[in-house]
Parts: C-alpha cells; sequence; structure tokens
C-alpha cells in the first residue's frame, strides 16, 4: 500500500510540473470588469476632487513585483494568464507563447515586447488617493490580480500611455475603449480612489461607445 501510494503521489507530482511548464491557454482577459451599465452606476457614486501630491510620489512607495507561487512573482503570473501557449523555465520566465495587446491590437512572440501595465497608474493612484495608504495597501494595489488592474500589454503603448488618464490618453484601438472605460471605473471604485471632472468626462464618452 505504502508503495502504491508513493507512486501515486510521485504521479502527481510529474503532473503538476508538466502542467506548470507546458504550455496553456490563458483567459486573456483581467477578471471582474462590470457591464457598461454597471460601470456607469459606479462612475456616478465616485468623488471627484482635484489631484495633490504629486511632488511626494515615488513608484518604491507601491512595491512590485512580488512573489505570487513559488518562482512566479506577479509579472511572470499575467504573462501566463493573458497569453497563450506560454511556456516558463523552472524559474518561471516566460521562453515562448503568444501575446495580444488589447490596447492597440498587436500581438508578440516575445515576453520582453510586452509590458504589465496599470490600468490605474500607480502616480495616478498617489494623486487620487494612495498618498494615504499604507505601504502594505499600495503593494496590495501594484499586485492586484483580484480585479482588472494588470493587463499584457505591447511596451511601448504603455510607456506612451504613463501616468496619464483617460482625458488625456485612450487606448489607440478604439474599439477597445469601452472596456478600458470599464476596467478603469471598477479600479477607482474597488479601491476608493477620486477622479478629476474632466476623466470624469472623458469615462462618460467612453462608456458611451459601448
Amino acid at each position: 500500500m505504502k508503495r502504491v501510494v508513493t507512486a501515486v503521489s510521485a504521479a502527481l507530482i510529474t503532473v503538476v510540473l508538466a502542467f506548470s511548464l507546458t504550455p496553456g491557454t490563458a483567459g486573456a482577459t483581467p477578471p471582474n470588469i462590470p457591464s457598461a451599465a454597471t460601470a456607469a452606476t459606479r462612475l456616478a457614486t465616485l468623488t471627484v476632487a482635484p489631484e495633490s501630491n504629486q511632488s511626494s510620489y515615488d513608484r518604491s512607495l507601491f512595491p512590485h513585483w512580488i512573489t505570487v507561487s513559488g518562482a512566479c512573482n506577479t509579472r511572470e503570473t499575467v504573462l501566463k494568464r493573458d497569453g497563450t501557449g506560454v511556456v516558463v523555465n523552472a524559474s518561471c520566465a516566460a521562453t515562448s507563447g503568444r501575446w495580444y495587446s488589447p490596447f492597440d491590437g498587436a500581438t508578440w512572440t516575445a515576453a520582453s515586447d510586452v509590458d504589465i501595465d496599470h490600468m490605474v497608474p500607480l502616480s495616478e493612484a498617489w494623486r487620487s488617493g494612495a498618498h494615504a495608504w499604507t505601504t502594505a495597501q499600495r503593494q496590495s494595489f501594484a499586485n492586484d490580480l483580484g480585479g482588472p488592474e494588470l493587463w499584457a500589454v505591447t511596451d511601448n503603448v504603455n510607456q506612451a500611455k504613463g501616468d496619464q488618464d483617460p482625458s488625456t490618453w485612450q487606448p489607440p484601438l478604439g474599439t477597445f475603449r469601452c472596456t478600458y472605460a470599464r476596467a478603469w471605473i471598477q479600479v477607482k471604485f474597488y479601491w476608493k480612489l477620486t477622479l478629476q471632472s474632466s476623466e470624469k468626462t472623458a469615462l462618460q464618452n467612453m462608456l458611451a461607445t459601448c
């Protein structure tokens, strides 16, 4: 009996390792994106206020990327979640796969061409209320896998976005702007962040495309 149990355990370990290191099909979309109607309702509840505390912002105040599971950190976890046929090595670094960037419609086969975008940028969050959070809260925000905060996108598109809100930057792919607005609103709603008047107007206009 002991040999049977040992053999079964060994087989299970082999299956787990094979699953984690071989291609898999990813969801390609972060979770908990509300419908347009729900997003509009939540947008109406958000506090409109001027941004503040920009001069005290420091990216290191939002610790990331943290270890999520085993050798995998948050970036690597999102790459596996949002990619297709992703293969990782023993260190959890993606060695191959395909990533579709919803911001611009491009597809990439090298992880180095993909950034993990914070839907609501860290600096934007800081100006909208995160300056009053604890470091632990900011770490949770920067590594939030439970909502639509983290997206695998084309690196230079992410860099062009920088820390801008929808009043000054929107995804190049117009058909994605409805989803973008819904995701942005959900992040601000869940984390109880404020928004500017111009930002709210831009989001309302984006929701109108849904």
